[in-house]
């Protein structure tokens, strides 16, 4: 399912009719295609001629019409992004970063959200249409090497987010940094004992977010010669409850960890839930930390590794308006600050 976003400034309530570009090139005294050059952004233009006409446009009040400038730009003014589950709070913070710089350029926002892996591959069949948008933002769905060829054969400029690949440009984070993050707050607090919950490795997208911070964990803990062991980490399908319930069954046992390390706020959540419902003090009985740092972990006062969701979705729209404008080539990679913010489960 296609859900576009249609950003167009509100009409006044007027009984004279709107300004025209002609209305702009006679109160400028310019011609209407040296006014449509300054509109479009034209090269060639001198200073003083692009102050005229943006001195005549204010004056006006005058408003470009969306649909002439995509016609005058042989563009849709369109950008596609390919999201999974794009209500999780993650991916609501990245969507929102994205469509707030979309919006400051005149950009439309044309969303296909994935949550089968038909879809992924109904979505990127149907971005790769070049009549359609004018560029594609992917986000967290890895891409094999021939879905990269196939996207550049139609000349279609892509960028990823939270997911990285070597032929394309893409911002995205240390996962394993941030594992060993996570597992460094819980050691410099005294905990020797610390449970792991993430996801099942086999997916049916291929996530490895999980699994990098799990592999940062363990890093962290031969750091602090601490033997990882397989009894104090539990993996199951991602969510809230699925969590909870793997939460219980290692916080029941009489070997129970002082502290767990979350994959992500959501699994987090789910720890919570369970220290409750067994009569755990967190953090005194146990202290739970989780990754993200999505709105919700405020309000609960979640300690968990922030990293910049809606800074990092900020900036995949701004490498790809770079790609589409051709402003230069992006860079290939851009990775994302980490940071440990510290609240009241730890």
């Amino acid at each position: 399912m296609a859900v576009r976003y249609a950003r167009r400034p509100m009409k006044s309530v007027s009984r004279s009719a709107a300004p025209t570009i002609r209305d702009v090139a006679r109160h400028s005294g310019l011609s209407v295609a040296t006014v449509s050059r300054v509109l479009n952004d034209m090269p060639w233009v001198s200073p003083a001629t692009r102050d005229r006409v943006i001195r005549a446009v204010d004056e006006l009040g005058f408003r470009r019409s969306a649909t002439a400038r995509s016609l005058s730009l042989g563009r849709s003014q369109t950008i596609g992004v390919v999201a999974p589950f794009f209500t999780s709070p993650s991916c609501v913070e990245r969507l929102r970063g994205i469509s707030e710089r979309l919006a400051q350029h005149g950009y439309d926002l044309m969303l296909f959200d994935v949550e089968t892996p038909g879809q992924r591959t109904d979505a990127l069949r149907d971005f790769a249409q070049r009549d359609r948008v004018d560029g594609l933002l992917v986000i967290s769905l890895p891409l094999s090497d021939e879905e990269v060829d196939a996207l550049q054969r139609d000349d279609l400029p892509v960028v990823l987010v939270d997911i990285g690949h070597p032929g394309l440009p893409h911002v995205l984070i240390d996962d394993v940094r941030g594992g060993e993050l996570a597992t460094e707050h819980l050691l410099a607090k005294g905990h020797r004992r610390i449970g792991f919950i993430g996801d099942l490795p086999a997916n049916p997208f291929g996530f490895m977010s999980s699994e990098r911070r799990r592999e940062g964990f363990r890093r962290a803990l031969r750091a602090a010669e601490i033997e990882a062991g397989d009894d104090l980490e539990r993996l199951g399908v991602h969510g809230r409850e699925p969590a909870r319930e793997l939460a219980r069954e290692l916080l029941a046992n009489g070997e129970r960890p002082t502290a767990i390390f979350a994959a992500c706020d959501v699994q987090a959540f789910g720890v919570l839930e369970a220290a409750e419902a067994l009569g755990l003090r967190v953090p005194d009985d146990v202290a739970v930390i989780g990754f993200d740092d999505v709105e919700m972990a405020a309000t609960v006062g979640l300690t968990t590794v922030r990293q910049p969701l809606r800074d990092s979705g900020a900036r995949g729209a701004e490498l790809l308006l770079t790609a589409i404008e051709g402003d230069g080539q992006p860079p290939i990679e851009e990775l994302e600050p980490l940071a440990v913010v510290e609240r009241r489960t730890t």
